[in-house]
C-alpha cells in the first residue's frame, strides 16, 4: 500500500493475530490481505514464514506464493513454489490443489 496506511481489514487481522500469534488461519489471512493491499513483499514474507513453520500443511500458501511470482513474471520462483506445493498437496491427498498448480506450471512452460 502507498505510505503507511493499512486497510481496515488488515488492521483487524493484525489485532486478531496479536491475540493469537499461532493461529495459522489468521496468519494466512493476513498474508493474503497484504498481497491484496499491494504490500507484496510483506505478504510473501508472511507466507514463507507460515510454510517454514508448517511445511507439510500449507498447500494454499505454496500456491499463493507461486501465483504472486507468476503475476510478476518471475517464472523461476513461481515454478519452485508450485513444484513444492504440488508435492505437499499430493502428500496430503489434495489432488484438486495439485492439479491447479500443475496447470499453472504448464502455463509457465
Amino acid at each position: 500500500m502507498a505510505g503507511s496506511e493499512k486497510s481496515p481489514r488488515r488492521q483487524a487481522l493484525e489485532a486478531s493475530l496479536a491475540a493469537d500469534p499461532t493461529d495459522t488461519f489468521l496468519r494466512y489471512g493476513l498474508a493474503m490481505q497484504c498481497l491484496r493491499d499491494g504490500d507484496v513483499d510483506e505478504g510473501r514474507r508472511m507466507l514463507e514464514a507460515l510454510i517454514a513453520d508448517h511445511p507439510d500443511d500449507q498447500v494454499a500458501a505454496y500456491q499463493q506464493l507461486g501465483q504472486s511470482y507468476m503475476d510478476e513474471g518471475d517464472a523461476d520462483h513461481a515454478r519452485a513454489y508450485f513444484t513444492r506445493g504440488i508435492d505437499t498437496a499430493r502428500a496430503r491427498g489434495d489432488l484438486k490443489a495439485a492439479n491447479e498448480m500443475q496447470g499453472f506450471l504448464e502455463l509457465l512452460g
